[in-house]
């Protein structure tokens, strides 16, 4: 898959609460579709649906244990995703620190016009 492939299919996995709910137990350790089924209100075909999503962005992989088949975070593609928002978060960084600046440099002229 090409990086941009895998980042929009990343975003696109993302854009679900469902999905980032699993995401964010997945965080807490592996666990298998019923454990990962437990908090929602709908049914285990419905949430294998969202795991596909999620297997195809290649945000989780699914092992063997015995009869189980745990599902496991994995982190590269929420590194490349991560990273495309820190340009962002930069730019945006450096726009503050310009308003800043600018703020600053109004208080200054402001308070040497009620000197005068």
């Amino acid at each position: 898959m090409i990086a941009s492939d895998r980042l929009d299919a990343t975003f696109i996995a993302l854009a679900d609460p469902t999905r980032r709910a699993i995401i964010a137990r997945l965080a807490a350790g592996d666990a298998s579709v019923t454990e990962l089924a437990e908090p929602f209100a709908m049914s285990q075909p419905a949430i294998s649906k969202h795991l596909k999503v999620l297997e195809r962005a290649g945000l989780i992989s699914r092992g063997r244990d015995a009869q189980r088949r745990p599902c496991h975070l994995e982190a590269k593609p929420l590194e490349a995703a991560n990273a495309w928002i820190e340009r962002y978060a930069q730019f945006w960084e450096a726009n503050f620190q310009r308003l800043d600046a600018l703020l600053a440099e109004r208080s200054v002229t402001r308070a040497a016009q009620r000197l005068h």
